[in-house]
């Protein structure tokens, strides 16, 4: 599983200055990014090892970069292949994120995203034709499960849950430590995070929200901070992965409708929901959307709030945030 995010900063250094107990934390590797994890666990166990079993049983269903997982096996129309159930709830998000974007969002454009460079081969092969020709079978209607099996309208159909499955094994990491009893922990796996309860000293979990910046590989300054109970949280931006071809840049994220990457002023989209599935797809879905477009489907999600960064006509950063984000999120003065 890649997906390079560093959108939202998880701020653990804070943690060792309790003057309560402090966390335990874990970290690693997975995914082809980073991950950290801090809990407060009376007896003091070290989940590690699970963890990272969960994980790389997590990449086996659902990472397009290793070939014979499950999706893969998908992809290539193996007709043998019987999903499992991280594959079946990522179809099921991916199809309920579909319907409620009205096809913003749609995990069928992995053609185009292997054919714009984004994919394994990382080659950009793209023509005007080409584009044409990939849209003929790009759509989640051509797609349906059915008895733990794919079938496809058209077998040149192929799947990509990169956009939303770091945010799905964040649940998943979530759901082994409440099975555990710990019910104080903050999980981030590339930059997506689930929160549950506070610390032990009775605060909140805090994030940083960074500036839309574009600088590969390094840290950006923190435009706000947030205080999470209870909550997952996925940013989606354009600016950290990219493409540079003839001098000209193309984002990540590709419109379904179109073929194309998308083009409007909406800088990146961080979703907060009960689930961090749920807030990673949706975040894709409001970036390809576009900042207006999403204003109206906000308005009609009352149980999704979103935090988005986008530029005015004279290039300059504005903050469009759901009314219930103000009482946990603080703008950094500059």
């Amino acid at each position: 599983m890649k997906k390079i995010t560093c959108l939202v900063c998880i701020l653990l250094m804070p943690l060792l200055n309790f003057s309560q107990k402090r966390p335990l934390k874990i970290e690693g590797d997975a995914q082809g990014t980073t991950y950290h994890i801090a809990y407060f666990d009376e007896q003091n166990r070290d989940f590690k090892f699970e963890i990272e079993q969960i994980l790389k049983d997590f990449d086996l269903s659902l990472s397009t970069y290793i070939p014979n997982s499950i999706i893969s096996r998908v992809n290539s129309n193996d007709k043998d292949v019987i999903v499992d159930n991280y594959f079946i709830t990522c179809f099921n998000k991916a199809k309920e994120i579909w319907k409620n974007t009205k096809g913003a969002f749609d995990p069928t454009v992995y053609p185009l995203v292997n054919a714009w460079g984004f994919g394994p081969g990382k080659k950009l092969n793209i023509e005007q034709n080409k584009i044409d020709s990939i849209l003929e079978f790009v759509g989640f209607e051509k797609i349906k499960l059915k008895n733990n099996k794919i079938v496809k309208k058209d077998p040149r159909v192929s799947l990509d849950f990169n956009a939303f499955a770091q945010g799905y094994s964040v649940d998943i990491v979530s759901a082994f430590l409440n099975k555990q009893g710990v019910n104080s922990y903050l999980v981030e796996i590339g930059g997506e995070v689930y929160a549950k309860g506070v610390k032990s000293n009775g605060e909140n979990w805090v994030i940083g929200i960074e500036e839309p910046i574009d600088n590969k590989g390094t840290e950006n300054p923190i435009k706000a901070m947030v205080k999470l109970e209870n909550i997952g949280v996925a940013t989606s931006g354009d600016y950290r992965r990219f493409i540079i071809e003839n001098g000209i840049k193309y984002a990540h994220h590709i419109d379904p409708k179109t073929g194309y990457p998308t083009k409007n002023n909406l800088l990146s989209a961080t979703v907060f929901s009960k689930e961090c599935i749920t807030s990673d797809a949706t975040a894709t879905g409001i970036l390809v959307m576009g900042l207006e477009k999403s204003k109206v489907f906000l308005e009609n999600h009352p149980e999704l709030q979103a935090y988005l960064i986008y530029s005015d006509d004279k290039g300059n950063y504005k903050v469009y945030e759901t009314p219930e984000l103000k009482s946990i999120i603080t703008e950094i003065d500059k």
